[in-house]
């Protein structure tokens, strides 16, 4: 087979300083996923009952989400 060309996969290794740039940028998405959480519970909590009653939801379904922690997100990103 005269020609065919032959390829080499390379990996790359990971250094130090890129698994700690991965941890970095997991953390940072977590952080900015929970805070977006917290600012939609809060929304979420100052609408009006006709509001509520216009997406499906009454004020305990309100209060249920608006006291969950800012951890529990259930879509588990």
């Amino acid at each position: 087979m005269k020609s065919q060309k032959g390829y080499v996969l390379v990996t790359k290794v990971a250094s130090r300083q890129t698994l700690l740039g991965q941890w970095w940028n997991s953390a940072m998405s977590h952080i900015g996923r929970w805070r977006k959480l917290h600012n939609q519970r809060i929304e979420l909590g100052s609408l009006s009952d006709d509001a509520l009653k216009d997406i499906g939801l009454s004020r305990a379904d309100v209060y249920r989400e608006t006291e969950r922690p800012f951890w529990d997100d259930p879509m588990k990103h």
